[in-house]
């Protein structure tokens, strides 16, 4: 399995796939808090299911979280 950045491709089209990916992420976010539905995400190879207040609050985190400078 090839593990490199996607974002460092050559190829235009692929480097600007790990945006879409992302905005498609937050619509899909945005989406389960509108209607109040849970969503089930993969982390660390794990099936997670976040509602939509969980969703909510880990938004709220990284909004508080301080950007490292280095």
């Amino acid at each position: 399995m090839n593990t490199s950045d996607i974002r460092k491709s050559a190829d235009p089209d692929l480097a600007g796939s790990y945006a879409a990916m992302l905005r498609a992420a937050r619509a899909a976010e945005d989406l389960a808090i509108k209607t109040d539905t849970p969503l089930i995400v993969s982390e660390d190879g794990r099936d997670v299911r976040l509602t939509a207040q969980e969703l909510l609050q880990r938004r709220q985190n990284k909004s508080n979280e301080q950007p490292c400078i280095n």
